[in-house]
């Protein structure tokens, strides 16, 4: 079985002031939806580096900035989704 890729999501304290942890169970549910839980694995991460554009993912070498949890669902169909299916 081969192991899961890391989507890292920042828990930092700049990501935390924007509201990491309501985004939190909506991505662990789009990836469940989207059947990505298989081959993802969602990992909280210190800072990430762009703190003034938190809420930050992060995929292989790819951020994905400014993220709410207004936004998530949007950005994770409309971006996310294409980005990560298009790497496994």
């Amino acid at each position: 079985m081969n192991a899961k890729e890391p989507l890292w999501l920042c828990m930092g304290s700049a990501c935390h002031q924007r509201g990491v942890y309501d985004i939190l169970p909506h991505l662990q549910r789009l990836l469940c939806e989207h059947q990505l839980d298989r081959v993802i694995e969602l990992k909280g991460s210190f800072c990430l580096g762009p703190c003034v554009n938190g809420s930050v993912l992060k995929f292989r070498e790819t951020l994905f900035i400014n993220i709410t949890p207004e936004n998530l669902r949007v950005r994770f169909t409309m971006e996310m989704l294409r980005h990560l299916k298009a790497a496994l």
